[in-house]
């Protein structure tokens, strides 16, 4: 028996009013005989307070009216005038109360009355009508005393229970100070529910009952432990999806996996194994001279590929696939890797999400992430990073420049990086069990002086090791001493992935890709094809790669100025066409802009 039935009965004798409100619409497993009945709460009710000895049971919902779940026609005629009927009889909340004054003149039956949706009755609704209910009601709650009726064998009152959405549902003055009404919260269903549901349900599931012993109690407590949180109706869906599908028992987590996810296929299962075993060498390709970087994310990918993530704390985790923090210079390749990540796991950049977190710095920010709440603008369109997941689970999810964000974004991370879900203002839940997420930061980078001037902590002239060394250092105190939020951290654990400075074996290397990308781009949509004389290629090398502060993006606006503008130049000059050869033969500046001296051959 759930703990707020048990509240109930043991209040039931002395307390004439109760308010029940959390998990109202769910389904409730009663037992009698060895089987069991999945029942909506009122339903649920009904049996348990007939179990209580109450000779009628009364359900009231507004619009509707009054109904009878249980009891017999020659008791209810004891004490109302009203036609004995299981339909709902119409009757407007007035004529509700006055019924309810009636029950209590009696003292030969006891009558328990549950009012279903009291959450829709609102003075915004029918002010005059609601405001006179719940004073007469209120007044009935004081004025009424115990009973003993002919049939039962203790005295008790004849409760009205009220069927709530939330605990503030009710008017405040109703309940405040109010001992005549008893307020009881109803959760989700616990492990003891869930445990009985399942173990009676999981032999209608195919397989279930050629599995040994030892199987039956493993499944089975896979299928109990991964139904946390969830509702009652959600586990029956769970079960009836298996059972539609010819799902057998012991694949129970795809079933569990399509319906929290809402899709039939996992995008990791498609995965070449080849793939993700050469990843070192596929991610090199496009993030060059990062070999630390390069080689930690493998590793993560490999772990995540497996389900090995987390697992060392639970073998059942729903974190996410893989978690990283990338920090360093700017301009290094931290949202490329980002890029590569996606690319590789899932064949397309299209799975990639970044979210901009200097754009997140406001108190009410963290609105954007989730939506907006009930009754404020934006609640309509939903929360931007759960509508992306329901939208589509599997992918990376790149939170760019964390330390920009408001401090309350950060619960929003820790709930994902510690449960793996997250609940929108919709009420709605979204996982993230099969995403990446992805964290970059500059923190370290720079440090204040006493009169609160940036200075740099780490410079391209230090080793990778030093560097390392002071940006780790720096994290670790921006999280525990500025933030004050060291389990965030701890959350990320020693998945914090630093990137060094371009060097200029590497920024050669860059560079090289980079005029690769301009020579095919030419080539492919315009036939022209471009070649350099070897004392203006390295001209364009020294001048390009001279300053490596900005990392790549820097090489590749200081091509955009010596190198991509005045070939655009010479093209128009020459009068370039297809099949056309330019041949570059030197780079010079003149009057503060690049030229480009060149020959077309055809």
């Amino acid at each position: 028996m759930q703990k707020f039935i048990k509240e109930l009965k043991k209040t039931l004798p002395i307390i004439p009013q109760f308010m029940l409100w959390g998990n109202i619409y769910d389904i409730y497993p009663y037992e009698q005989n060895g089987i069991i009945q999945p029942l909506k709460l009122h339903l649920y009710l009904s049996k348990i307070l007939k179990q209580e000895e109450y000779d009628i049971i009364l359900y009231f919902e507004p619009l509707y009216g009054l109904s009878i779940l249980e009891g017999k026609e020659e008791d209810f005629k004891i004490f109302s005038n009203l036609k004995y009927s299981k339909k709902p009889q119409e009757m407007t909340l007035v004529d509700f109360i006055k019924s309810l004054e009636e029950i209590d003149k009696n003292n030969e039956v006891s009558i328990a009355t549950i009012f279903n949706f009291s959450s829709r009755v609102t003075e915004a609704c029918c002010p005059k009508t609601t405001n006179e209910f719940f004073y007469r009601a209120f007044r009935l709650m004081h004025s009424t005393i115990p009973k003993k009726t002919k049939n039962s064998s203790y005295v008790k009152y004849n409760p009205l229970i009220f069927l709530f959405d939330k605990d503030n549902d009710i008017p405040a003055w109703y309940i405040k100070d109010n001992p005549k009404i008893k307020s009881i919260p109803i959760p989700k269903p616990d492990i003891n529910t869930r445990t009985t549901i399942i173990k009676y349900l999981s032999k209608r599931i195919k397989g279930y009952n050629e599995l040994s012993d030892d199987e039956k109690i493993k499944y089975e407590n896979f299928f109990i432990e991964q139904t946390n949180n969830l509702y009652m109706h959600e586990i029956l869906s769970i079960i009836s999806l298996t059972i539609k599908d010819n799902i057998t028992y012991n694949r129970i987590s795809e079933a569990i996996n399509m319906y929290k996810l809402g899709v039939v296929e996992n995008e990791w299962s498609k995965i070449p194994i080849k793939k993700l075993k050469n990843s070192e060498q596929i991610i090199s390709k496009r993030v060059i001279g990062q070999s630390y970087a390069v080689n930690k994310t493998a590793d993560i990918l490999k772990r995540a590929y497996f389900n090995l993530s987390g697992s060392q704390f639970s073998k059942h985790s729903n974190r996410p696939k893989g978690v990283m923090f990338f920090a360093g210079p700017t301009g290094v390749g931290k949202t490329e890797l980002a890029k590569s990540i996606t690319e590789l796991v899932f064949g397309s950049e299209d799975n990639y999400i970044r979210f901009d977190m200097s754009e997140f710095a406001q108190e009410h920010a963290n609105q954007r992430l989730i939506g907006a709440p009930p009754g404020y603008v934006g609640y309509e369109t939903g929360g931007e990073l759960t509508n992306a997941i329901k939208e589509n689970p599997f992918s990376v999810i790149l939170f760019d420049e964390i330390e920009k964000a408001h401090p309350k974004i950060m619960d929003i991370f820790l709930q994902i990086l510690d449960d793996g879900r997250l609940t929108s203002s919709k009420g709605e839940t979204v996982y993230f069990s099969e995403t990446i997420i992805i964290f970059t930061s500059n923190l370290g980078m720079y440090e204040l002086d006493k009169n609160n001037n940036k200075i740099q902590n780490v410079t391209i002239n230090m080793e990778y090791e030093e560097i390392k060394e002071k940006l780790l250092s720096s994290i670790n105190d921006y999280f525990k001493y500025n933030l004050k939020r060291p389990e965030i951290l701890n959350r990320i654990g020693e998945n914090v992935v630093v990137f060094d400075f371009i060097r200029e074996n590497t920024a050669i290397l860059i560079l090289e890709k980079m005029l690769n990308n301009i020579f095919e781009n030419l080539m492919e949509k315009h036939k022209i094809k471009i070649q350099f004389e070897k004392n203006a290629l390295e001209k364009l090398k020294q001048e390009t790669i001279k300053d490596l502060t900005m990392g790549g993006r820097g090489i590749g606006n200081k091509l955009e100025e010596i190198f991509i503008n005045p070939l655009s130049n010479v093209l128009f000059e020459l009068n370039a066409k297809e099949n056309n050869i330019i041949e570059i033969k030197d780079i010079i500046k003149e009057e503060n802009r690049w030229k480009i001296i060149a020959n077309i051959f055809t």
